[in-house]
């Protein structure tokens, strides 16, 4: 009866130390969004200059992202490095630069930043909003939903910059908690029209 006593205080004390960690992970990454947000609206207001949303981080907001259609609003850090990553959707330094021509390519991880894209369709529109340091304010394009694809990551060549100006987003597939991700989950949108929303 002992053993047994033992062996349930055991389960439990394991239980209870595996659902403290993930209430930790999800404060943590609930605190870090309130923060990012925080830091892209003091870079808006201090004319587009990068600003850290914690002292020793090594990213910082560069954008905005928003599909209204699945309700999906998030900022968007540059270089999509794996501890970036952990705390958003981030700048493929491999594509375009943001706001200049040619295809700007934006990864996220598939159980949290870019979960949502499992409900995305063609003719999606997404939006990318920016700061213009140049002209001196916000800049707003919108792009239309073109293919959406799932590719073996060696064939992610597909989404280099061949010159049009269009916005790809990449994340790992299938999507959820699963222990594999073998392949990639590729969305590519054209701009929608040339004119831009200017704020």
């Amino acid at each position: 009866m002992n053993a047994l006593r033992i062996l349930c205080a055991g389960v439990l004390a394991a239980g209870l130390v595996l659902s403290s960690r993930a209430l930790y992970l999800h404060a943590k990454a609930e605190l870090a969004s309130i923060l990012i947000r925080r830091a892209w609206a003091a870079s808006i207001a201090h004319g587009g200059e990068p600003r850290r949303a914690w002292p020793w981080a090594d990213t910082h907001p560069v954008a905005r992202l928003r599909i209204p259609r699945l309700g999906y609003d998030e900022i968007v850090l540059d270089n999509a490095s794996g501890r970036t990553l952990a705390f958003g959707p981030a700048v493929v330094l491999s594509g375009a630069r943001i706001g200049g021509p040619g295809n700007f390519v934006l990864a996220g991880h598939r159980t949290t930043w870019f979960r949502k894209l499992e409900g995305i369709a063609e003719w999606d529109r997404i939006e990318l909003e920016w700061y213009d340091t140049s002209q001196k304010r916000l800049r707003v394009r919108s792009y239309s939903v073109e293919s959406i694809g799932i590719v073996a990551p060696e064939d992610l060549q597909l989404v280099a910059d061949d010159g049009q100006d269009a916005l790809t987003l990449v994340t790992c597939y299938p999507f959820g908690l699963g222990p594999r991700s073998p392949q990639r989950f590729v969305v590519h949108a054209n701009l929608a029209n040339l004119a831009e929303t200017h704020n």
